[in-house]
């Protein structure tokens, strides 16, 4: 099954895996079902999750339900525990406008039902994204959002500094988001290497195909250069070793939550 799952992520394009995912997600849902593991997200419990990883599969990772991985989990907790983002209680007159990058599935439809937000998706190729846009050269005006999710996205960006300002600049004065990378924080600068073509190579030393770096822990660095303020959220150790165990989540993973 692991052989099976990598094969599929290495070589079907994106957004066919997406579409095809919307098909299998309820079939995986009802087979693996049981009570080790729980997602925070649909408070569904399984089994077992499912392996996952471009490279090296990682074991009970990813949700059969919500198809959501360590990182997705980590954030929905955060995002229910320590911030507004689900408060409904904000003023309908006065929603928050959020924009979301690349939108994961199990984020979509909820947040979409959220009343008192004003709800934007954005990706150059997704077939689920509102706006098809170059992170690069965004069509938004300036200072206009309170809010921006940015996952995993910038990992696959040539030119980061460039996606990094444009962040900046559609962002509101005060606003917030959450800009989650892959990271090695034992490595103290972040890695690049264009000479590496070949995909399998690649998604050795990358953790997958089409990434172009390895960031490092200079990675909120980088964020500050831009003018964002960064905090480095170990949002991990809050949770008990059976909470972790429970959840499946990546102890130590940080959360970079910026400001302007």
């Amino acid at each position: 099954m692991k052989r099976l799952f990598k094969l599929i992520l290495n070589t079907i394009p994106r957004p066919l895996l997406i579409r095809l995912s919307y098909i299998a997600r309820p079939i995986l849902a009802v087979l693996l079902k049981g009570n080790t593991f729980l997602d925070p997200i649909d408070g569904k419990s399984f089994r077992s999750f499912l392996s996952y990883g471009y490279g090296n599969q990682r074991n009970n990772v990813l949700s059969p339900s919500t198809l959501s991985l360590e990182r997705h989990r980590l954030l929905w907790l955060y995002l229910k525990k320590e911030t507004r983002f689900f408060n409904s209680e904000i003023d309908s007159d006065s929603k928050l406008k959020v924009l979301h990058f690349a939108p994961e599935q199990c984020f979509l439809k909820r947040f979409r039902k959220l009343k008192h937000i004003d709800y934007t998706t954005t990706d150059l190729l997704s077939p689920i994204a509102d706006v098809k846009a170059d992170i690069c050269d965004l069509p938004f005006e300036d200072n206009s959002y309170d809010i921006i999710l940015c996952n995993h996205v910038l990992e696959h960006i040539p030119d980061d500094t460039k996606a990094m300002q444009e962040l900046y600049r559609v962002m509101k004065p005060n606003g917030w988001g959450v800009f989650q990378i892959p990271q090695d924080l034992e490595r103290e600068t972040t890695f690049e290497d264009n000479s590496i073509t070949d995909k399998k190579e690649r998604a050795k030393i990358f953790g997958q195909y089409d990434h172009v770096r390895v960031y490092g822990r200079d990675y909120f660095d980088k964020l500050r250069s831009i003018g964002f303020k960064v905090k480095e959220v170990d949002y991990t150790s809050n949770f008990s070793s059976e909470d972790m165990a429970k959840y499946c989540l990546a102890k130590g993973e940080i959360i970079p939550v910026v400001f302007k």
